[in-house]
């Protein structure tokens, strides 16, 4: 989703820092690679400097990076609850503390976190509470940050997906999932980056925790 979400910012014209564990180089104009592990202080410092330096300011941040393991809480390890709470958690405040302090000397700015359905709407079948836990740490801080950076000029706003389909597993891998959604398909990864695009343009929008989840924040 990270890929189709460069691809479609650069088609309506933004300038992209992308940054992963490993990513190639680019010699594009318009989009700069980082590679590098956001739980890490430093990539997030190279990540801000270095966008700084090639487009001159950041305007946008869309945290999208994180691990889901689902299992039983009981039968979660002090390994798994490392990697979600390291990854969903920590690399998102090295990210948005570095990205914020630049957006603070700008004046300006948009922060928007990608959280999940989950939050609010648990499911028996799969039971997932590590993933509740950190991307519902997510939800609290996006409308606390909102509401601190509110008369600073910068917005932060969330987006909150339901079942995603990913062309990497085969359709066997939902069987069932669509039937959550009333209205009756998995999400796509457009519909998440539709989402995000709309927040970045929607300039008397902050603290807002957008559902993409076909209508199962509304009930059925």
């Amino acid at each position: 989703m990270g890929a189709a979400l460069t691809d479609a910012m650069r088609r309506v014209g933004y300038a992209v820092v992308a940054t992963a564990l490993s990513i190639d180089a680019t010699d594009a104009d318009d989009l700069l690679t980082v590679s590098g592990d956001i739980t890490e202080a430093e990539t997030a410092s190279r990540v801000v400097d270095q966008a700084v330096a090639r487009f001159g300011r950041v305007d946008c941040l869309v945290n999208m990076a994180g691990v889901h393991i689902d299992k039983p809480f009981v039968e979660y390890s002090i390994e798994d609850y490392d990697a979600m709470t390291t990854v969903n958690l920590l690399g998102f405040f090295h990210m948005t503390q570095c990205t914020l302090r630049q957006m603070l000397t700008q004046g300006s700015g948009h922060v928007v976190n990608v959280t999940t359905s989950l939050v609010d709407h648990p499911r028996s079948q799969r039971p997932s509470s590590l993933i509740s836990l950190t991307k519902g740490g997510l939800d609290a801080v996006t409308r606390a940050l909102a509401i601190e950076y509110a008369s600073r000029g910068i917005r932060v706003n969330a987006v909150s997906p339901g079942v995603i389909k990913d062309p990497r597993y085969d359709d066997a891998s939902y069987e069932g999932l669509a039937e959550l959604h009333p209205l009756g398909r998995l999400g796509k990864a457009s519909d998440v980056i539709d989402a995000i695009l709309y927040l970045d343009g929607a300039g008397f929008v902050t603290g807002e925790i957008l559902h993409v989840d076909g209508g199962q924040a509304a009930g059925g």
